[in-house]
């Protein structure tokens, strides 16, 4: 469910739990299609029939892929009104914690932790989650940073 919000009222977003976002499959197409990207076509990822004897039983979804889909997820959150330009700032902390397993699905929870004013806008500095359908562990742990300019 998108929480959608004023420009002027993102300060009063501190400690907000934006919910979920939507799941997303990862496939093998996915992983192919970010390798070829990426120019990182480690057998783990891209390599089925020798992954199955790797460490991980099967190719995996590389870490940055499935940090790359916060993207699509954060959209589906949060949604501000009154603004003229939307930056993706940046990230404070990330980190890998789980492997995803091609075939697998994932999607995110983000909680607002700190809203700042910054020259002409507000920087907000979310808490994101990725987990996996039925996994024990996250994915992915990060805190990203995103800029709203009125």
């Amino acid at each position: 469910m998108t929480t959608t919000v004023v420009y002027t009222d993102l300060p009063t977003l501190v400690g907000h739990d934006l919910g979920f976002s939507s799941w997303i499959e990862i496939t093998q197409d996915r992983v192919n299609t970010f390798a070829d990207a990426t120019d990182d076509h480690q057998w783990i990822h891209v390599d089925p029939e020798r992954a199955k004897d790797g460490p991980f039983g099967g190719p995996i979804a590389h870490g940055f892929l499935t940090l790359s889909l916060t993207i699509p997820m954060w959209t589906e959150l949060l949604e501000v009104e009154g603004v003229s330009t939307k930056v993706n700032y940046g990230l404070d902390k990330v980190r890998f914690v789980s492997p995803v397993a091609v075939g697998a699905r994932v999607r995110m929870k983000a909680v607002i932790a700190e809203v700042t004013e910054v020259a002409g806008g507000y920087q907000i500095a979310v808490d994101q989650t990725i987990e996996v359908e039925g996994g024990t562990k996250p994915a992915v742990v990060a805190r990203g940073l995103s800029r709203f300019y009125a």
